[in-house]
């Protein structure tokens, strides 16, 4: 006979902290005084996509950015109005689902212009789109000193409305010299087209708007600094912790010294030492690469080192120095007191891929 019961709490969450979201969206609007994209692919990088986009859908913006038509639909099957934007090349059989749905695309070449152009003709509407350009990226666009010649051939399709012109940059956080030369190289376009023909001018994403003059522009397109994590360190402290990566202590042993801990026996103690057990492993999205790096955690108000590899469900550290630790103490893998971006460069990668890595099996708790 079974028996009735309440589920059992999560044993690996992720807290998303939504008032700390629209702070960092505040910050992106102060620093450059343009209008906003929110970029929301991936799962809001990790964060919860209807969510994420739930919570910014008031808060004065005028496009979300998402990788493909996917993202698209959940956000309307949210509920969201706010309009969409595709930030990369579309393929021919997404094409007619973005005319139905006035989508907005962004062209990088003649053909799929047409191909637009025909899908509206058929549908009877006019699409709004965009020109992306390629100033640097090498991943999509027009190049840019050929954009020009293809211009007439754009605006005499009738059933486009061009509205937009963008690029993207692909070291604003690395080489300040190339960027610098992208923004002038956009800007040479811009002059060279008319700038006033496009309602909307956009370049930057977090790096870009955060360390640079966007004075071409009037959008950009935040990313990694609306979910808490500056590209460039100087602005980091004007950020706040969106997302907190949180387990708990399944078990508390003491092992002598001399025995061995996790696969491989990477690490062997040197003394008699209190382990706990973690609930958490890299089927959760917390990276195998963390193992024998100096990974350290978060519990009872201190660091805990971690002890030999990464699992696929569970982890161990030392906690020796918490005489009151106990099964089912809270361990924060990353947040507030261990930074994304200490643990993305312990596993040799960047927060991005941490945060979208995190997988289904960790509840996602927003809280506003």
């Amino acid at each position: 006979m079974s028996v009735s019961v309440a589920a059992s709490p999560p044993r690996a969450w992720a807290e998303v902290d939504l008032s700390a979201l629209r702070h960092n969206l505040g910050v992106a609007r102060e620093a450059c005084g343009c209008h906003l994209m929110p970029v929301v692919k991936a799962g809001a990088y990790g964060h919860g996509l209807e969510e994420i986009a739930r919570a910014l859908e008031g808060e004065g913006i005028e496009f979300f950015g998402v990788a493909n038509v996917g993202e698209a639909r959940r956000i309307r099957h949210a509920g969201v109005k706010t309009r969409i934007y595709l930030l990369g090349a579309t393929w021919s059989e997404e094409r007619a689902e973005i005319v139905a749905q006035d989508w907005t695309p962004c062209l990088s070449s003649i053909n799929e212009a047409l191909h637009f152009n025909e899908l509206a003709a058929d549908a009877g509407v006019r699409l709004k789109v965009h020109i992306s350009v390629d100033t640097g990226m090498g991943r999509g666009g027009f190049v840019a000193a050929d954009l020009p010649g293809h211009m007439a051939e754009l605006e005499s399709l009738e059933h486009l409305i061009i509205e937009g012109l963008g690029s993207h940059l692909p070291s604003a956080d690395e080489d300040r010299e190339f960027t610098l030369a992208q923004f002038a190289k956009f800007e040479s376009v811009l002059a060279e087209l008319g700038g006033e023909r496009f309602q909307w001018r956009h370049l930057s994403s977090s790096a870009g708007l955060l360390g640079y003059d966007n004075h071409a522009c009037n959008l950009v397109r935040p990313g990694l600094l609306l979910y808490g994590v500056s590209p460039l360190p100087g602005f980091q402290e004007r950020l706040r912790t969106v997302m907190s990566l949180k387990s708990r202590i399944t078990l508390v042993r003491t092992l002598p010294a001399g025995h061995g801990v996790s696969y491989g026996r990477d690490y062997i103690t040197d003394r008699p030492t209190k382990v706990a057990t973690i609930g958490i492993g890299y089927g959760d999205g917390y990276t195998r690469h963390l193992s024998n790096k100096g990974t350290e955690v978060w519990i009872r108000g201190q660091r805990c080192p971690l002890l030999g590899r990464v699992s696929m469900d569970q982890i161990m550290v030392d906690v020796t120095a918490l005489p009151e630790v106990a099964e089912g103490d809270e361990v924060e893998l990353f947040g507030a007191h261990i930074p994304v971006a200490e643990i993305a460069k312990k596993a040799g990668t960047i927060p991005w891929e941490i945060f979208t890595g995190i997988t289904p099996r960790v509840t996602r708790v927003h809280r506003s």
